[in-house]
């Protein structure tokens, strides 16, 4: 694959990956993003994506790359000064590696619905890894509210290490309208406990709800849900972070449909 050499910031193509480094909108709009090193261009193709683009920084070892450039042979190859890269890597240490990539959609599964309902989560890393603690614990797919950081920026994708690739989304989402629609089973996990979460039946189709990092989830999303649930938490603490909460209550239903007879 031989390499172009991209040395200024005016260069159509660095200028367009520039924009979906920065910028929410132009990924929307383009619905395409920039995936930050191997693992995560080695899952990309794995889920069946091509990139258009594949960008190494000049002091990362090209040889290195050579398995990964063998399965893209559609895309343009560039190489960039350090400098350069490291403008469009969303991490202050860049990996040398960079690709420009089309979003997914992953098919959707016949699989008893195992949905994930994430309200006004801010914070991308965090938004990315409960996308992954979903993919991990068989969810069938992710709903995210209106408020909810973009999935797919560079850090959201760092922090769900594929699960993009493999989860289906569903993003900027009425809640209130969506799980009125949505006839099975929605818990809200929030401390304003009508049941221990511990005790409620996970093998029936369902949705767990859960809120903001700081503020849990809205009245709106509360009185939609069909039971509101407690983590029982035996330690001298108040609550669980949004995170834990989820990992907690979706291998719990993981569990549970996995002992589940027949």
């Amino acid at each position: 694959m031989s390499e172009i050499p991209v040395t200024s910031r005016d260069n159509p193509i660095f200028r367009r990956m520039k924009k979906l480094a920065d910028s929410a909108r132009a990924r929307r709009e383009a619905r395409m993003s920039l995936l930050d090193g191997e693992h995560l261009l080695t899952a990309y193709l794995d889920a069946g994506g091509q990139p258009h683009t594949l960008a190494r920084a000049a002091s990362f070892d090209a040889a290195r790359l050579a398995g990964l450039a063998e399965r893209c042979r559609q895309a343009r190859a560039l190489v960039l000064p350090d400098s350069l890269f490291a403008e469009l890597s969303p991490v202050a240490s860049p990996t040398g590696v960079l690709a420009e990539v089309a979003w997914i959609v992953p098919p959707a599964t016949d699989a008893m619905p195992l949905v994930i309902v994430l309200e006004d989560i801010q914070d991308p890393g965090n938004l990315g890894a409960m996308l992954r603690t979903g993919a991990a614990a068989g969810a069938t797919l992710a709903v995210l509210s209106k408020g909810c950081t973009d999935p797919w920026s560079p850090k959201a994708l760092r922090g769900g290490q594929g699960a993009q690739f493999v989860l289906p989304l569903q993003t900027a989402v009425d809640l209130g309208e969506w799980l009125g629609h949505f006839s099975a089973q929605r818990i809200a996990l929030t401390l304003a406990q009508d049941s221990d979460f511990f005790d409620l039946d996970l093998t029936v189709p369902l949705a767990l709800i859960v809120g903001n990092e700081g503020a849990g989830l809205s009245e709106t999303a509360c009185r939609a849900a069909s039971v509101r649930s407690q983590i029982p938490m035996p330690g001298r603490v108040e609550s669980l972070n949004a995170s834990a909460a989820l990992a907690v209550a979706v291998f719990e239903a993981a569990r549970q449909r996995r002992r589940k007879p027949g």
